[in-house]
């Protein structure tokens, strides 16, 4: 039979049909009987006798179709579109197979059929009619072509949009074929209305493809990774004996000693790689990228379906044309139009080592994560754990600064003295009228809490973490560099800039309108682009977005802010005393808790403004895309985050007045002010409230349960949507469909986003929260080993990617690094009382001690200096008449000449706050980037490693060529003597023999 022939077999025809009973005839396509009707664009070859048919006979054919072979390879398996036989025994694969158990499924594309009552009686009818068949073709599925049924007058009724999907199916899935995969299509699922087509990589494409993109694979050269020696030996072996418990238990992760050399793989020197498994050489994730590279490649050009003619169909010709010239159609925009509801490589791995809560305590496996997710999830898992491994020295240092508060609360000197009620220090109203006088000893409890955080230790612990963050990034570089040199990843950036250059199918979508609007016009179009000028409406509406997002954020803590002040008055007026003593707590927990519900809510929503906003950008590559979204999402968010712990830590207080002459918003609202032992306390509780509540709520509930309500959601409208028979309700699914009910993979935005944000929290203000290095470290635990549950249970294989850093998130790590120091330098000087304490024992202090701190701090207020409306209302409340009462501020007493106004005090302890900043910022920069300077980035052994195999390989090269050359030169020595020995009388007979060896010999070298 020859390979390119058509095998044609005859059945019934059927009753009156329905406009769709094509697409119940499971595992079947069918072709209109005039097949020179059938489109050219498919590339599949008919054989001339099979051209013509008679055209009243209305009976349906089954066509098997051959591919055309690769040069060079010899394909001994038929490309199947279809297949009505089945093999039993690839039921136990569960759908990770072709239905004849050999070829592996490496990607699946899904498409939205309809299905009729008419088309289950003719699918049922030709299972009957067709057994035969099957039992003779069980070991070969019978292959087809796409749906298609010839309907005469009936076809005028079909629907123009379905029509124009399966058309442009049929075209695609065709150059597929075209470009060697292999299909075969299954529409007999448990999922109502639902096909899928199954993608398969022959061993030709790979090779071909794998050359394309330039991925190194294992060569069969193998060379000795160097060991260390003496006491580093030792010590690694001591090491790998303790952490022995908590190392994963899978083959991956073993220390290796050898290592195979790797080279971009080439077909003409596939003699240099192992290929004695070559089902095992290219791995499910090598071959799935591999399909994603064709799909992506592989263009749609036909123009929609038109059942009219004259001047539209004219139109829509030269719309064709246009779509030819200009845009052409891969799978990211057949997804985006509808043709393909989803597209996406199969699972096919459970690893109970890595993606369990059971082995919350050991190593990741992150050599099998990459080899199963590719290297871009790879990397981001790595770096997690990383950045878990990294908090273990972070919170011991965090939790010894906490205890060291905890033991020196007693023999703190300035809280001892708010403590002491002997002291009888009267304070002034906190508010106007309803307020009345109170006693500096009821805040005791608040300023010994206060020193559980602001302590000496307190500064201490942010040099610390400075250096931290700054070893945390030199670490992570190192451990970068290692895995790049493991995953073979030395020289990536040419293939970086081949996949940066591909255009996104919106981008190609906005120029084909855009040349089809100037082609309107009959204007020159050839190589149109995107300008300024086009995207500048979408950048209008980006800054203006963003501009009413910021200000949104801060109107809404404007009015938490404004819901204290009034929460505040309306407590202290209470005619309870438990209300009015508890005024303060109930304000802030209130009020922290409503900060954390609204941050919780907006960054839901600004994430998907932000992907919004560069959609409308429509950016050209991926990788601009990414970039884009990450700034956008990460702006908006870092302020929804931090904005309430701004305000806290540097704006309350500031601006309150004085007794007697208090500031107020809008006349009605007075401004809020710290508590007696200070702001810091204050930021703690806010700082640990929403940090913990993200983590918990956001990063935890949400991860957990956004997922699974949204898989119920859809298993539900699958379940209405399925038909009631019997028979489709017992059948088995196969893998193929249960990751279809899974969530689309969305990108790792998401999990970077969060990790940002927490790391954020550790690293700006942990001056005033010494325990959230240990709430962090806490949480990611639990977040690694969900984030590999999610990805291997939750969500939708992803295609592979390659990459050697994880990209732009790298550059925003270092710069949440510089501006914490920053930061940390402000909440030490300002918001705590560390440099008044100093400025005190150093410029005030009579006995070198601490002693009269708390009275340095009080300026003193006349009660008679009250203005009209703002003394209290019951000046006896405390049971005696109150002449001079103390408020804490650096102002001139009442029987000085400039009685109120700032006293000079207050500019000497801002001059030290300042002085602060300006040393502890530039030292600690100055640490900072000598611990980047003094840790290299490509650990020594690395590089050594990395030059030892551009070595070995020079060698490699050298020694084939040197027997190149042996080889020829000891056939120009032979051919020399054969012609010698033609010359002798006595091999006169054997001449023409000689000569046939002479000239067969090339052929053999």
């Amino acid at each position: 039979m020859e390979k390119d022939e058509i095998h044609l077999r005859r059945l019934p025809a059927a009753a009156p049909w329905g406009p769709h009973a094509d697409s119940e005839f499971h595992g079947v396509d069918f072709l209109p009987e005039d097949l020179s009707e059938a489109p050219v664009e498919t590339g599949m070859r008919v054989n001339k006798k099979y051209s013509c048919l008679p055209a009243e006979e209305k009976g349906i054919h089954i066509i098997n179709i051959r591919a055309i072979e690769d040069i060079g390879y010899d394909q001994h398996e038929s490309t199947l579109l279809n297949s009505l036989s089945k093999n039993p025994d690839a039921d136990c694969k569960y759908g990770l197979y072709f239905r004849d158990g050999k070829r592996k499924v490496d990607y699946i594309l899904v498409y939205h059929y309809k299905k009729s009552s008419a088309g289950k009686t003719l699918a049922r009818r030709a299972q009957q009619n067709d057994a035969s068949v099957r039992s003779t073709k069980q070991d070969q599925p019978l292959p087809g072509k796409g749906v298609q049924l010839e309907m005469g007058e009936s076809e005028t009724h079909m629907d123009y949009h379905e029509d124009d999907k399966r058309f442009r199916r049929e075209e695609y899935e065709g150059n597929l074929v075209e470009a060697g995969l292999e299909l075969e299509r299954d529409e007999d699922t448990k999922i109502h209305g639902i096909g899928f087509v199954k993608i398969h990589a022959p061993w030709n494409v790979l090779c071909r493809e794998a050359e394309f993109l330039k991925l190194k694979m294992p060569t069969k050269k193998m060379y000795q990774i160097n060991q260390t020696h003496g006491l580093l030996k030792k010590i690694n072996s001591v090491i790998q004996k303790i952490t022995e418990p908590i190392q994963p238990k899978v083959a991956e992760h073993k220390p290796q000693t050898v290592k195979r050399l790797s080279y971009p793989f080439s077909r003409e020197k596939q003699h240099l790689f192992d290929l004695s498994d070559k089902d095992s050489f290219f791995d499910s994730k090598t071959r799935s990228t591999i399909v994603y590279e064709i799909l992506k490649r592989t263009t749609c050009t036909k123009a929609k379906y038109s059942m009219g003619k004259g001047e539209g169909r004219k139109k829509e010709t030269a719309l064709l044309n246009k779509r030819r010239k200009c845009g052409k159609y891969g799978i990211t925009s057949l997804l985006a139009n509808g043709v393909y509801s989803a597209a996406y490589p199969l699972h096919d791995l459970l690893c109970e080592e890595w993606a369990s809560y059971g082995v919350f305590y050991k190593y990741q496996p992150i050599d099998l994560v990459r080899k199963y997710f590719g290297e871009k999830i790879g990397l981001y898992f790595a770096w997690l754990g990383v950045y878990t491994q990294m908090l273990i020295p972070a919170s011991i240092v965090g939790i010894i600064v906490f205890l060291y508060g905890c033991a020196t609360v007693d023999e703190n000197i300035p809280s001892m003295e708010m403590c002491d009620q002997s002291n009888n220090i009267t304070m002034c109203p906190l508010c106007d009228k309803t307020c009345s006088y109170w006693k500096m000893s009821s805040a005791c409890a608040t300023a010994r809490a206060s020193h559980l955080f602001d302590n000496p230790a307190t500064v201490f612990f942010s040099v610390f973490m400075a250096l931290w963050a700054a070893t945390f990034m030199e670490h992570w570089k190192r451990k970068q560099m290692r895995l790049n040199y493991r995953w073979d990843l030395t020289g990536f950036e040419e293939e970086e800039e081949a996949v940066k250059d591909h255009p996104r199918a919106e981008y190609e979508a906005k120029v084909l309108e855009k040349s089809l609007r100037k082609e309107h016009k009959h204007k020159e179009t050839d190589k149109e682009k995107l300008t300024w000028k086009d995207r500048f409406p979408a950048y209008l509406t980006n800054f203006v977005g963003i501009i009413f997002m910021v200000g949104l954020t801060f109107a809404i803590v404007f009015g938490v802010i404004i819901y204290r002040i009034s929460t505040a008055a309306a407590l202290a007026i209470s005619s309870t005393p438990s209300g009015r003593s508890s005024v303060r707590v109930t304000v802030t927990a209130t009020a922290v808790i409503i900060n954390l519900v609204v941050i919780i809510i907006l960054d839901e929503v600004y994430g998907c403004i932000a992907r919004w906003l560069t959609q409308i950008e429509v950016p050209k590559t991926d990788k601009n895309f990414e970039e884009r979204l990450i700034f956008k999402a990460f702006l908006l968010k870092f302020v929804n985050a931090y904005t309430p712990i701004f305000y806290v830590a540097f704006f309350k207080g500031r601006f309150v007045g004085r007794p007697g002459d208090y500031v107020y918003i809008f006349h009605s609202f007075r401004m809020e002010e710290c508590a007696p032992g200070g702001c810091l306390m204050e930021l703690c509780i806010q700082l640990s409230i929403i940090m913990l509540g993200k983590q918990l709520i956001q990063n935890n509930l949400f991860e957990i349960g956004i997922p699974k309500m949204k898989k119920f959601i859809r298993y539900l409208k699958l379940k209405r949507r399925r038909s009631l028979d019997h028979e489709e309700h017992m059948k088995k699914k196969q893998r193929y469909e249960v990751d279809y009910n899974l969530e689309p993979f969305a990108g790792l935005t998401p999990e970077y986003m969060e990790m940002i944000i927490q790391f954020g929290f550790v690293t700006l203000f942990v001056a005033s929260f010494p325990l959230a290095p240990l709430f962090a470290l806490l949480n990611n635990i639990i977040e690694i080993r969900l984030d590999a549950k999610k990805f291997v249970t939750e969500l939708r294989r992803p295609v592979a990617v390659r990459a050697k850093d994880i990209g732009i998130w790298y550059n925003i790590l270092r710069g949440i690094g510089k501006l914490a120091v920053i930061i940390n330098a402000f909440v030490i000087s300002f918001t705590s009382d560390f440099i008044p304490r100093l400025v005190y024992l150093y410029m005030y202090s009579e006995n070198g001690t601490m002693h009269g701190f708390v009275n340095h701090t009080l300026s003193s207020f006349n009660v008679s200096d009250f203005q009209a409306g703002t003394a209290p209302n019951d000046p006896l409340d405390l049971g005696y008449e109150v002449q001079i009462c103390r408020y804490k501020d650096y102002r001139e007493p009442p029987w000085s000449e400039n009685k109120y106004d700032i006293s000079k005090d207050f500019w000497a302890v801002l001059a030290a706050r300042l002085a602060f900043v300006i040393v502890f910022q530039n030292l600690v920069m100055f640490m900072s980037e000598f611990v980047d300077w003094i840790i290299p980035d490509i650990p020594k052994d690395i590089s050594q490693q990395i030059h030892k195999e551009k070595v070995l390989m020079v060698e490699v090269f050298m020694r084939e060529e040197q027997g190149k050359l042996q080889m020829l030169e000891t056939w120009k020595d032979k051919k020399k003597g054969e012609n010698c020995n033609n010359h002798s009388p006595r091999l006169s007979r054997s001449r023409s023999g000689s000569l046939s060896s002479c000239h067969s010999y090339p052929l053999d070298v």
